[in-house]
Parts: structure tokens; sequence; C-alpha cells
């Protein structure tokens, strides 16, 4: 994908300068560089029928995404820690025990629709937001990469805030498009490995949670796979959702099995959580996102 700079030398760069950042392949390694090794593994579910009515739930639901305020919940508590702690670097004498304010109900704060704080692990649908310690790194230099899965055989995502420079069509991507449903869609980069993926968020009903095809990241978001692009093209036909409620990406992003911890440990990403208003179907392709969100979280690290 040449406008989004694939090159060889893209890739040679990246192993030079944080060799641990390898890649795994959900299906087809794009063919690149000679040095970047690749591994075969097992693709996402996939589901082709569009009729079904109950989903089956993901490998990673531990945290009951039935349940769509627990994200909330979470970020009230940090948000209350993190004025108890201004209080006590404020007030010395003023004592405060943090392992009690975080066992208590969350206190009464008002966080908005539009926060974003830190997390220890990752989880499927946070984000990984690039440290300064990738600059320089042409692919992965200030992304924002939204975490889809965290299955144990490596954890998948993509990339949020690269724009998109052509449209469906002018990219002849076959695999993302069904008979011109599509085709007037842009197009955005997702990643170095090779794969189609999508992300779809219906202004208006639930009738894409409910046809059990797409696995839902966070409350109201969902992607799909071109194995389920068919029957997403199936639901515009029939009204369920429109194709303005769609975003699509070539490539997207992954990693061996504990690749990414050791990532993390290195200070590649800053690992965090944020709400559904942050990461709109909006704000993808948007430069600006990568500044945006660390705004939301506050003083930032240095590296």
């Amino acid at each position: 994908m040449e406008a989004c700079c694939l090159t060889s030398n893209s890739f040679t760069k990246t192993i030079e300068f944080a060799p641990s950042i390898k890649a795994r392949t959900l299906f087809n390694p794009k063919r690149c560089s000679n040095q970047f090794v690749l591994k075969r593994v097992a693709a996402p579910s996939s589901i082709s029928c569009c009729h079904s009515e109950s989903s089956s739930p993901s490998d990673d639901k531990k945290k009951g995404f039935g349940d769509a305020d627990w994200r909330s919940f979470r970020a009230r508590l940090v948000a209350g820690e993190q004025a108890a702690s201004r209080t006590q670097a404020q007030e010395p004498s003023a004592f405060v025990d943090l392992d009690t304010v975080a066992d208590s109900p969350p206190p009464q704060i008002n966080i908005g629709d539009r926060w974003a704080h830190e997390i220890h692990e990752p989880e499927k649908g946070c984000l990984l937001i690039a440290t300064e310690k990738l600059d320089g790194v042409h692919i992965f230099e200030r992304t924002v990469i939204l975490l889809l899965s965290t299955e144990p055989i490596g954890p998948s995502g993509i990339i949020l805030n690269r724009p998109s420079l052509m449209s469906i069509k002018e990219m002849r991507s076959t695999t993302l498009d069904v008979a011109g449903t599509f085709s007037d869609r842009p197009l955005f980069f997702g990643g170095p490995l090779e794969e189609g993926l999508f992300l779809v968020s219906p202004k208006v009903g639930d009738g894409v949670g409910k046809s059990g095809v797409f696995d839902e990241v966070m409350k109201g978001l969902y992607f799909g796979t071109k194995e389920s692009v068919g029957c997403a093209a199936e639901m515009v036909k029939r009204n369920v959702v429109g194709p303005e409620d769609f975003r699509f990406f070539d490539g997207c992003c992954g990693w061996e099995k504990e690749q990414l911890n050791e990532e993390i440990r290195a200070g590649y990403w800053t690992v965090a959580a944020c709400s559904p208003r942050v990461i709109g179907l909006d704000c993808v392709g948007s430069i600006g996102l990568w500044d945006e969100i660390l705004g939301l979280m506050g003083p930032r690290k240095v590296w």
C-alpha cells in the first residue's frame, strides 16, 4: 500500500529501531520485507450467516460487556483516586488511604462523556498509544491503536489515526466490497499485516448487535472481517444500518502471545481506556487523535 508508505525501508527501520517489534499475521502477510518474520496463526472467529439473533460470548469478555457501565465505573474510581492524590500532595497533613478509596463506591465525580485514563494491562477495547520511543518508526510513530482482541494466540488491533487517501473503489479492494455497496467508502490504513477489517457503529437501533455476526469492542462499536462483509452489505440493503456507519481498514496490527506485554514493559506503548465518544467513527483518520487522547489523560510521562 504505497500511499501509506508501506515500503521495505519502513519495515527495516522498524526492526532496527525497536528489535522487539515483530509481527504475527492473522491471515496472509504482506510481502514487504524479507527481514520481517511472520508467524501464521489462527484467524479470529468469523460468522458468515447474518440471520442469527443471538451472539456467542467473546473469548475475552471477562468483564461482562452486557454491563455497559463498567468502564465508566472504573473511570470514576480512577478520577477519585487522582483527586485524592492531588489533595494529599497539596495538603500533606491530610491523610488519605488510597486503598480505602479504591474499595469504596465511586465518588460523585462528573467525568463527562469524553474521558481517557491509563490502565496497567491491555484489554479488549483499550488503546495502545505510541510513546516517544517509537518516534522515527514511520509505521507506528504517534499512532493510536484500538485493540480488537486479546486472544491467547496473540492480541490484534487497528490503527485509528492514519488519514484515508483513497476510496475502496480507487484502491480496487474487492475483499471489502460486495456488489459495490461500499465502493465509495474511504479506506484507512489499519496496520502492516494484510487483512481487511471494518468498524461499524449504528446510529439507531441495535440490529447490528442482535445479528450475532459482529464482535462488540465496546458499547455501540463492533468490528467485522472480510468474511462478514457480505452480511454487512445485506444489512445495508435491508436498511438495518447505513453505509456511513462503517469505517474500512486495509491491514491490521498483531503480536505474538507475550510480545505486546514485552513492548509495553519496554516503554513503547501506553495502555489506556477511554469512553466510546473518544474513538467514535468521526475520529477515525484524525491525525490529532494522539494529542487529544494524551490531553484527556493528563500529564504525560517522560520516557
